[in-house]
């Protein structure tokens, strides 16, 4: 439907002098702020109250609504008057309608010989004039919502590939409790920065921390020999079956065993100790337990000792953690192995 333009006298200047209308489809415009009503800020019922005042506009009638307050309502669908009000002065605020008030507050219009009109009512004209920017509006809602639900996806996909590798946890039921709230497209996009990074140092744990154990002197030769390998020599080998001796691990971990308040003598002591360690580093029970079932209880202690060995070269604890115990990494690590070098560099470095 559209509006043909009605002819303006020039003695005329107050906003009580129809305008001409807009050429375009109301009801396409109408469909634009509906798409885009959380932009705007309007309810599905300050929408409903918009469709029917449309409703109301006759081609070539112009653009003022002249129904009654009690017609309007009952168009709505039985909506009380003090509602409807309410509806028409969020419109006029938002600017999308004017009111055009006749001295009895009566809506209606008049007209003289030359085709000249006076338009008492409630006028849409504001609505039409701007369309383009309504459309717009519209369309990069559309853009948002589908970027938003795409990045959504990602994240869902990612933190599945998490939970496949090394079982659900923490950290992935701390993402997927963040996207149970409504979060806007720079929020999505920081929270899978986030998990990206997140991603990122769980692939790298174990290359960093074999990187940062490797002997000062060795020099940078040997720096570069242990970035370029994407798993190191020692992750290669074998798991080995039988724990390290408890002498190497306490000898090896002073920083862990600095800590304990009383002497490490057997693996009970040991697992005790790292189940006091772990909540320090930020890994939980839970994360701990399922290590300790998956690898058993000596390597997921001993990861713990060797973990905060290493202190501030490790960024993220509980992701290391993860990386060693169940992720990818874990059936191959072998903490005598690892035990044994940080003990030559500490020889060498003496």
């Amino acid at each position: 439907m559209t509006f043909k333009k009605s002819r303006l006298s020039a003695q005329h200047s107050n906003n009580i002098t129809e305008k001409p209308e807009q050429p375009t489809d109301p009801w396409a415009i109408f469909r634009a702020l509906r798409d885009a009503h959380t932009y705007y800020g309007l309810r599905a019922g300050q929408l409903q109250t918009l469709q029917a005042m449309l409703s109301f506009l006759k081609p070539g009638q112009g653009e003022t609504v002249f129904a009654s307050n009690s017609e309007l309502c009952r168009r709505i669908g039985g909506i009380d008057e003090r509602t409807l009000r309410r509806h028409i002065d969020r419109f006029v605020k938002l600017g999308f309608i004017q009111r055009h008030n006749s001295p009895n507050h009566k809506r209606y219009r008049v007209s003289a010989s030359d085709g000249t009109c006076l338009s008492f009512g409630l006028s849409l004209a504001p609505f039409f004039e701007r369309a383009h920017e309504i459309l717009e509006t519209a369309h990069q809602h559309q853009q948002d919502k589908r970027d938003r639900l795409f990045i959504h996806k990602r994240i869902l996909s990612q933190l599945a590939r998490i939970d496949e590798d090394q079982g659900a946890s923490d950290l992935t039921a701390e993402f997927r409790k963040a996207l149970r709230r409504k979060l806007n497209l720079t929020e999505y996009q920081a929270l899978f920065a986030r998990l990206a990074d997140t991603m990122a140092e769980m692939s790298t744990a174990v290359d960093a921390l074999e990187t940062s154990i490797l002997s000062a002197n060795d020099g940078q030769n040997a720096r570069q020999l242990s970035m370029s390998k994407k798993i190191s020599i020692d992750l290669e080998r074998e798991a080995i079956n039988e724990p390290p001796k408890i002498g190497l691990l306490t000898n090896v971990c002073e920083e862990a065993c600095s800590f304990s308040q009383h002497p490490i003598k057997t693996w009970n002591d040991v697992e005790a100790h790292a189940r006091t360690l772990a909540p320090m580093m930020g890994i939980n029970s839970h994360q701990f337990q399922a290590a300790r079932e998956k690898l058993g209880v000596w390597k997921a202690s001993s990861a713990i000792f060797i973990l905060l060995q290493m202190g501030s070269k490790v960024k993220n604890f509980a992701a290391y953690f993860n990386s060693l115990t169940v992720g990818i990494h874990a059936p191959k690590f072998n903490p005598e192995s690892l035990l044994n070098r940080m003990a030559q560099r500490t020889v060498v470095g003496a």
